[in-house]
């Protein structure tokens, strides 16, 4: 793939992400205005009660759609308007992030996989930039540098799509429960499912984003290889 086109599709993905972002923002706004009649911490203990789960702890953290589950403290942390909230999008964040504690607790395979990635990830991560800048640099000198950070960088092209599979399985658990708990109507369900899916966009933008970087990359390589 020529530097060019690889330009086009970094462009093209930038823009796309923008909307994306903005397009999410309207419809948490919009559906944080549906009432329920649970606040999204409620959903969240009801969620991990019906699937047997006692050990995870619930808790408010600061911040918009900051909301995330940490396995090694197993905490759900909801954002305030979450946690507080009673609202359709509330209800349908707090059961994605449950999602995510039922599939730690049922060892889903993909969540596995994300979960061994992530001290290499995290080592590549802090490391990743400086290598490819360096290497970059030094092309002519030591192309081998820019390969090492070519192989960093593809570390965590791959763990953004193994991420995808994860989050898209966390949010087809949520609003089956919600369905299946008398929590969301006829009325209401799509509209968690259309909240869950706009969040769902942003982890594919972001995974095709990581590749068009890599191909960027890969393409500095192979240009000093020619």
């Amino acid at each position: 793939m020529s530097s060019s086109v690889i330009w086009i599709l970094m462009i093209v993905v930038m823009v796309l992400s923008m909307l994306i972002q903005s397009r999410l923002q309207r419809r948490f706004d919009k559906y944080a205005e549906v009432p329920l009649g649970l606040t999204g911490a409620e959903v969240a203990s009801r969620m991990l009660a019906a699937h047997g789960i006692r050990d995870v702890n619930i808790v408010s953290i600061p911040g918009k759609l900051s909301d995330h589950y940490d396995p090694t403290t197993k905490t759900v942390n909801l954002s305030e308007a979450v946690y507080y909230g009673h609202s359709v999008a509330a209800a349908a964040v707090a059961a994605h992030e449950c999602g995510h504690v039922v599939q730690h607790a049922t060892g889903y395979a993909w969540l596995r996989m994300r979960s061994a990635l992530v001290p290499v990830v995290s080592f590549s991560n802090s490391i990743v930039s400086w290598v490819l800048l360096a290497g970059v640099l030094l092309i002519n000198v030591f192309p081998q540098l820019l390969w090492l950070g070519i192989a960093l960088f593809a570390l965590t092209t791959l763990f953004s799509f193994i991420t995808l599979p994860v989050e898209i399985n966390a949010s087809a658990r949520a609003v089956k429960w919600l369905e299946s708990a008398g929590i969301v109507s006829y009325e209401t369900k799509p509209m968690a499912a259309d909240a869950l899916k706009w969040a769902a966009y942003t982890y594919v933008i972001a995974a095709i984003g990581s590749l068009a970087t890599l191909l960027y990359y890969i393409s500095i390589g192979n240009s000093r290889r020619n």
